[in-house]
């Protein structure tokens, strides 16, 4: 009987050009991402009482923050796949910044990140974690469609497996490929499983904000303890070259740190403000007064 074949093939591109420009897939699968958070995340913020403008100009501040920091993350922990290995020090920062060829890390994009979204929120006059709860669920849903870029790229999938889910890899000229592998080896699609994570894990949040009315912030606390819990068993099981600390990879660490970052907001979000979070806008938003011309008429 012949066996099963992998139900995902390798991708049959990473790009394509559109006249001189060069699209890269991986940046699309982002790009669909934050367009998704943030209509998930204007939804819900009108819901609360703001205004979807308002949230977007938030969004503005949060976005390439998160990009900055998603990146120097990932390249402080991966300082080996960059220094040392081109030999111009104009080729090794061409490199650093080539955000196209993969290579963000969601742990430094949420840190960066939440920091841009608090300069936006204090320059627009708005609760800050207003705003990061009606982010929260459409965040860990855009993390989960950024997944699909590192298909496309064919990089951070996991380990061996005959399961009949199995991830088919491209080996010629793939340095993400295992040495140790024979080409047609299939390997576990940890960016599916992420996905999927991401996915259950984004209405279940926004089901929980419902039915407990979660507010001051617990939404997003909630986040990163549902991300994390996902990303820590995931993380295992990756087979990328990462630092291995007691036993865990940087990344596990990272998602331990962000349950109990997540918990310990929670707390003591709850002890600060055990009542009804106020408006949205920290000052009263002033209607424009009529002038004399159209009072007359």
């Amino acid at each position: 009987m012949q066996s099963f074949v992998s139900q995902f093939p390798t991708p049959p591109f990473s790009s394509f050009s559109l006249g001189p420009l060069t699209i890269h897939l991986y940046a699309l699968c982002i790009l669909a991402g934050i367009v998704v958070a943030y209509f998930i995340g204007a939804a819900r913020f009108v819901k609360r009482g703001g205004d979807s403008g308002t949230l977007l100009d938030v969004v503005l501040w949060a976005v390439p923050f998160g990009i900055v920091g998603g990146r120097l993350f990932h390249v402080a922990t991966h300082l080996g796949d960059y220094f040392g290995v081109y030999p111009t020090v104009q080729e090794t920062f061409m490199h650093v910044i080539a955000v196209w060829e993969g290579g963000l890390a969601i742990y430094g994009a949420v840190i960066l990140g939440t920091f841009g979204a608090w300069l936006g929120a204090k320059r627009a006059g708005v609760r800050f974690v207003t705003v990061l709860d009606a982010l929260a669920p459409g965040i860990l849903l855009a993390q989960g469609i950024g997944r699909w870029g590192n298909y496309f790229n064919q990089e951070l999938f996991g380990q061996a497996t005959d399961l009949p889910w199995g991830l088919l890899i491209e080996k010629n000229n793939n340095p993400a490929f295992p040495s140790e592998f024979p080409a047609g080896t299939l390997f576990h699609p940890a960016f599916l499983y992420e996905f999927i994570w991401d996915v259950l894990g984004a209405l279940l949040i926004i089901w929980l904000a419902k039915q407990l009315k979660l507010q001051w912030g617990k939404v997003f606390a909630l986040y990163l303890i549902v991300y994390s819990v996902g990303r820590f068993f995931i993380e295992a099981i990756r087979l990328d070259p990462s630092e291995v600390f007691f036993g865990y990879r940087t990344n596990q660490w990272s998602a331990i740190i962000g349950v109990l970052i997540g918990a310990a907001f929670w707390y003591l979000q709850a002890k600060r403000h055990p009542g009804v979070e106020g408006p949205v806008y920290l000052k009263p938003q002033v209607e424009e007064e009529p002038s004399e011309m159209d009072a007359s008429k």
